[in-house]
Formats: structure tokens, sequence, C-alpha cells
């Protein structure tokens, strides 16, 4: 009888209550896992962060139970360390900035980062506001924060056995590495730009399946209060996907999303020039991305010249890789040797240094808070026609493109 027992308790640590394939505990995993990921994108970022939509209650308290149970996460600390990282982005005070920081540091030591942000409480007071203050909030999931995980463990175990023990490991660590290492990490130092933001923030992927759609991380920081996150044709945002589908039966309601571009067929007309320009405002990032596209083709046939009259000893030039960073660097931020070497540069080429004062006086629409919409409407109109003037073909063809703006 003894033996029988043993072998029972054997049997049960070893396969738990569900004797699942290999196959079925990796689909149990995965899927345990993209729950605490639509969890972190829905109800931590997009709806709690950002408001970017309203959630049902039973929804919220769903996410708000399984973030216990499977991160440890308190609400109100996720939510004011990364308003802060918006409001700070690249800076010293940002707590998980690659820039700063290191990308190798941010991928390793991420979760460090976000604790030892979360003992700030200037931070906690400042950008922890509105986040769910209610008697389970103060009394079970902000007060036992590792007990929700060691819940879990035993939820595992007695499932699957001791393998359950491999599984709520893997879950533990999806959401420090995914988005404590690879989200703050990679997604602001590698991957593709379609919006050129004051931060170094990328897409990592136009497929964001993995980390809910998080992958489209420069499409975020470039309309931040947006509930979508994929704004091209050939991006998957299945984060969005879920919203939809949730709104659809009444469990979610989107209150902001990323504004669509509208091009009219011919460049606008007197009376549509304040529509033309709140466009732009409002798609400033898009533009500056488009305008990088200009310089980027005018200075490679500049280069080019250029380079021919340095190697005949006509000219002495300097680094123009580097001139070429400078170039795109906020004006503001340019040190002296910067601006010595850009000087160096506009003194050999009057198309580049005509793109640049161009630059400046474009970002000026959007960045002249004082002025009226009637002084700002009068600037853009002397912007184009200065490109107009300019006899540079691409920064024509970008004027008259932005003048379609609707």
């Amino acid at each position: 009888m003894f033996d029988s027992v043993f072998q029972s308790v054997l049997s049960f640590a070893q396969s738990g209550t569900f004797d699942l394939p290999w196959w079925g505990l990796v689909l149990v995993t995965l899927g345990c896992t993209h729950i605490t990921i639509a969890a972190v994108t829905i109800f931590l970022h997009r709806a709690q962060a950002h408001r970017a939509l309203d959630l049902h209650p039973i929804v919220s308290h769903f996410f708000r139970a399984w973030l216990w149970l499977t991160t440890g996460m308190v609400t109100k600390e996720w939510v004011a360390i990364h308003r802060k990282h918006h409001a700070k982005c690249e800076t010293v005070d940002d707590p998980h900035s690659p820039v700063v920081h290191g990308h190798w540091n941010v991928l390793r030591f991420g979760v460090d980062m976000y604790r030892n942000e979360a003992k700030n409480a200037d931070t906690m007071q400042r950008y922890g506001y509105g986040t769910p203050d209610d008697w389970i909030e103060r009394n079970v999931y902000a007060r036992y924060t590792w007990q929700g995980m060691a819940v879990s463990l035993f939820i595992y175990v007695a499932l699957f056995g001791v393998l359950g023990l491999s599984m709520w490991c893997i879950q533990l660590i999806w959401i420090p590495v995914t988005a404590a290492g690879i989200i703050n990490g990679t997604g602001h130092h590698a991957g593709y730009r379609n919006y050129l933001t004051e931060d170094a923030s990328t897409n990592i992927l136009p497929i964001g399946i993995i980390i809910g759609g998080e992958e489209l991380h420069n499409n975020h920081h470039a309309f931040g209060a947006a509930a979508n996150f994929a704004h091209r044709w050939y991006e998957f945002d299945i984060g969005w996907m879920y919203i939809c589908a949730m709104q659809a039966v009444g469990l979610a309601k989107v209150r902001k999303m990323a504004p669509k571009l509208k091009l009219r067929e011919t460049a606008a007309s007197e009376a549509e020039s304040h529509q033309t320009l709140d466009a732009i405002i409002a798609h400033r990032y898009r533009v500056m991305q488009e305008y990088a596209g200009v310089v980027k083709r005018t200075a490679k046939a500049e280069f080019e010249s250029l380079k021919a009259r340095a190697e005949r000893g006509e000219i002495h030039l300097p680094d123009l890789r580097q001139a070429l960073k400078d170039f795109r660097a906020d004006a503001s931020t340019l040190a002296d040797a910067q601006r010595a070497r850009l000087a160096t540069l506009f003194a050999h080429s009057e198309s580049l240094k005509k793109l640049y004062q161009m630059k400046q006086d474009l970002t000026a629409l959007w960045g002249r808070s004082t002025e009226s919409k009637e002084q700002l409407i009068a600037r853009w109109k002397e912007w184009r026609a200065n490109a107009e003037r300019s006899n540079i073909e691409p920064l024509q063809a970008f004027s008259t493109r932005l003048a379609r703006f609707a």
C-alpha cells in the first residue's frame, strides 16, 4: 500500500493534474506569457500610462490579478516610471535610456533600473497619478508583491508537476527580457524609424506579435497617447487587434488614435492654409523624417562634388560623415566643434547651407508657441516660397507635397 501511495505521489509530481505532452506544455507556457504581454501593453501601457483607452472593470481586474500572479509589478510604479521615461527621454533623468546608460546595460539590468526608480518617492508622486487605489490594490497587490508569484508557482506545479517549475521560471523572466530589456534597450538602439522624433526610439520589427505590438516603439513615441501602434500598411500590432475585439463587445473604448495623413489632389488654397498647417504640425515627426530623405538625396550628389574638389586640392573638408550627423542633430545641442564643422561645410556648399536653414525654419512652425495662428500661417507660406526659389529639386518636391497635407 505504501508503494502504491508513493507511486501515486511520484506520478503526480512528474505530471501534475494534467499529464500533457511536451508540445502541450510549450503551448501553455507561450499562452500564459502572451497573456502577460497583453496585460502589460493593453492595461499598464496604453490604458493606464497614456489613457489611450478605457477598459471595462472586468478586464481591468483580470489584468491586475494576472500581473500580480505573474510579474509582481505594481501598477502605480510601472505607470510612473514609464511616464517619466517619456517626459525625460534620453536624458540623465530617463530611468532606462540606452543612450545614457548603454544598450547592453539596459538589456542586462533593466529590471534593476526599474526597481531603483520605483524607490524614488518624487517619481511616484509626480507621475503615478490616476492609477487604481482601491482596497485590493492597497491591501493585496501593492502590499504583497512577491506573494502573487508564489501563488502562481504553486498553481504551475499543481497543474503540471515538476515541469511546472520550469514554466513558472519562464513566466517570471518573460517581461524582464522582452519589455525591460528588448523594448527599453533595443527599442532605442536598433531598428527602423517612421518618424524623426527627438529621442532615439526605433521600430524593432514591423510585425508586433511576440511583445504585443510594443515592437513598434518609434511609432508609439511619435504619438504617445494613441492606442494603435501600427501606422503603415505593412505593420501589424496584435495589441491593437485585441483592443478592437474588446471594443466590439463593449469591453473597451478607444479614446485616441494616431492621426492618419490625408493628402489633397492639389496644393492647398488660401482658405485651406490653416488645415495644412495643422496637418504639418500634427505629423511633424513624419515631416522631419521625410525632410531627412531630402537632405540625404541632396547631400549624396553634393558630397561627391565636394570630394572631387578636395581631391584636386581646391578645398579642405571636415569629416563629411560626422558633419551629416551634426546636420541632423538639434541645433540647440551642438557643441562649438560641431558648429565649426558645419560652418566649414556650409562655406563650400550653398545647397546644404540652404537646407539647414530651411530645416530650422520648418521646425519653428511647431516650436513657436507664443505666435498666433495667422503668424504661423504667414511663416509657412514664406517657407514654401523660399523652397520653391531654392533651385534644389528634392526640396521643391517636398514643399509641394507638404502643401497637399489636409
